[in-house]
């Protein structure tokens, strides 16, 4: 579409809708706003004018406001706690230290769209120093701020953790396969962990299969939007109209869910049980080596590697590790301290409190890059063992991956 020709048809151009829905609730809390142009009966995006960095900034500005202006006038019809949605190029905003944009959504202030309702959604590829002021500065009227443009390549998770948005959109698109990479997943985990400690909302866009809505949950979505839940639309929608399919389907999440940690927790018990066995029957008459091949022959298709730790995280064992099918005992290990990994001291207490062993969740070996979980369980209060499980142990045990 020519740029000049939506210049000259301005009445053209008009709004559309996207619903975002919440796990919570299980309704609409909010609609971002897109900007549509119509040509012989045809509705075409307006993303790629806005886009169009060659097209000047006053231009863009004038068809942008255009939309905006049409959506605003609808939206006095939604209810008082609806959330708005608004995209703005950086270059829009900060031409003049962001003031137009700020008046133009004071007019609609006075017709019942409080500035707490709008979401102004930033790419994180325009957030530099001078954009984070401004934001800061909207944010003292009381609008929220959104990040987007977050994916599987890039999680600028250090520029997040400075800006502190209230809402971090994730892009979803990547994960059109049933099997998405581990880096993505663990980005996504990453991000959930900072978007906790910052008090930030997770959003996720282009859901638009189930799996991408569960996936989207387990990994602490608040808010979601895509085509499997609504396309855009020329009107709003009743905030209730997907309540009960939400409802249906995050019990569906909710019992899948709860089997996994129901065989985790018994997995967990039977270890419990079996360290206690072979515990009983060789700890008294052997040295600490002795123990630890006693165990290698009870977890031999279970383990790859195995060490004992004291309290302070000082490994006071060799470790066991099974090389080529064979169990093998590697004395440059004694000595090393593991306190500074993640979670480590704190497990230690749990374990020397409620005298029970503790299964870890699913990560990437440092050495030999195995994707594993660690069983550790407290032979006392100052001596722990730490048992890691091959991948194979894990696959046949699907819930433990």
């Amino acid at each position: 579409m020519d740029a000049l020709d939506i210049l000259t048809n301005l009445g053209h151009c008009f709004p559309y809708f996207q619903p975002v829905f919440s796990a919570d609730e299980h309704r609409v809390i909010g609609y971002e706003i897109l900007g549509r142009y119509t040509d012989n009966n045809q509705i075409i995006s307006l993303g790629p004018f806005f886009q169009d960095k060659s097209i000047p900034d006053e231009y863009r500005l004038e068809v942008d406001n255009v939309v905006l202006t049409k959506a605003l006038e609808l939206a006095t019809e939604l209810d008082s706690d609806i959330l708005l949605f608004v995209n703005r190029d950086a270059d829009l905003l900060i031409h003049d230290s962001g003031e137009e944009f700020l008046q133009f959504l004071l007019q609609f202030q006075a017709k019942g769209i409080g500035l707490n309702r709008i979401v102004l959604e930033v790419s994180m590829d325009e957030s530099k120093d001078e954009m984070n002021h401004l934001l800061n500065y909207y944010r003292t009227f009381g609008i929220k701020i959104a990040v987007d443009k977050l994916g599987d390549e890039s999680s600028h998770l250090d520029r997040i953790g400075q800006l502190k948005p209230d809402i971090v959109k994730v892009d979803l698109m990547p994960l059109r396969s049933m099997n998405p990479a581990p880096a993505y997943q663990d980005i996504l985990y990453s991000l959930a962990i900072l978007a906790r400690k910052i008090g930030a909302t997770l959003l996720f866009k282009n859901i638009e299969m189930t799996y991408q809505l569960q996936f989207a949950w387990q990994h602490g979505g608040r808010y979601y939007q895509g085509y499997y839940l609504e396309k855009p639309l020329s009107n709003f929608i009743a905030r209730d109209t997907l309540k009960n399919k939400l409802k249906a389907e995050f019990h569906e999440f909710i019992m899948y869910e709860k089997k996994k940690l129901e065989t985790v927790f018994q997995i967990t018990e039977s270890f419990q049980t079996k360290l206690q066995e072979i515990l009983s029957k060789n700890r008294k008459s052997m040295n600490i080596e002795d123990l630890l091949i006693a165990l290698g022959k009870g977890l031999d298709q279970v383990a790859f590697r195995i060490y004992v730790c004291d309290e302070d995280g000082f490994q006071i064992s060799p470790n066991l590790f099974k090389k080529e099918n064979e169990w093998e005992l590697q004395p440059e290990y004694m000595k090393k301290n593991w306190s500074w990994r993640p979670y480590f001291l704190e497990n230690l207490i749990r374990m020397r409190n409620d005298k029970r062993g503790l299964l870890s969740d699913l990560y990437c070996d440092i050495e030999t890059g195995e994707t594993t979980r660690t069983f550790s369980y407290p032979l006392n209060t100052h001596e722990y063992l730490f048992i890691d499980l091959t991948y194979d142990f894990l696959y046949q045990n699907d819930s433990l991956l």
